[in-house]
């Protein structure tokens, strides 16, 4: 089987003020508690981050619910792509609720969940995303399209400070 690892997609674009509260982002479909797929993931990514000596990403409900949206999308697709639907990386971090100031995006698949953050970790691209120190919060989405190959997207964000 042969794993493909996309180009990142880094997003540095400031929007309008706009905070959502805690009780609008635990609506919304989201999983109170992540995957062991998705736990596996940020356990991995923060400890190439702890290496490099940079503070560990939180996991943030509306970026995994965009992250997930667009990995179940490639997945139903068969189609691995920063751009579905019409959408970008912001278009769907907006469409989740999540107001940002930096925002970037990984996607992969082909893969088990176990070997993902080690083959972003070689790409140049995907590894200035990991160790990006603007980056404070992650969304993580794993899915299997129909014949059982894994996706992945990890969606990194910064939020906008309430003014």
């Amino acid at each position: 089987m042969r794993a493909i690892v996309h180009r990142p997609l880094v997003v540095v674009w400031l929007v309008g003020s706009f905070t959502v509260t805690a009780a609008a982002q635990d609506k919304g479909g989201i999983r109170a508690k992540p995957s062991r797929e998705v736990e596996q993931i940020l356990k991995r990514t923060n400890a190439e981050r702890a290496r490099a000596d940079l503070p560990p990403l939180k996991l943030n409900p509306l970026l995994s619910k965009a992250a997930q949206k667009h990995t179940e999308d490639m997945a139903r697709q068969q189609k691995m792509d920063h751009l579905l639907g019409g959408k970008t990386p912001a278009d769907r971090a907006r469409d989740a609720g999540y107001q940002f100031s930096y925002l970037g995006e990984n996607i992969a698949w082909g893969m088990a969940p176990a070997d993902v953050v080690s083959v972003w970790m070689k790409s140049k691209g995907h590894r200035a995303n990991i160790l990006n120190a603007n980056y404070t919060e992650i969304g993580i989405g794993v899915a299997q399209d129909a014949d059982g190959r894994h996706y992945f997207t990890q969606k990194f964000g910064r939020p906008l400070k309430a003014e």
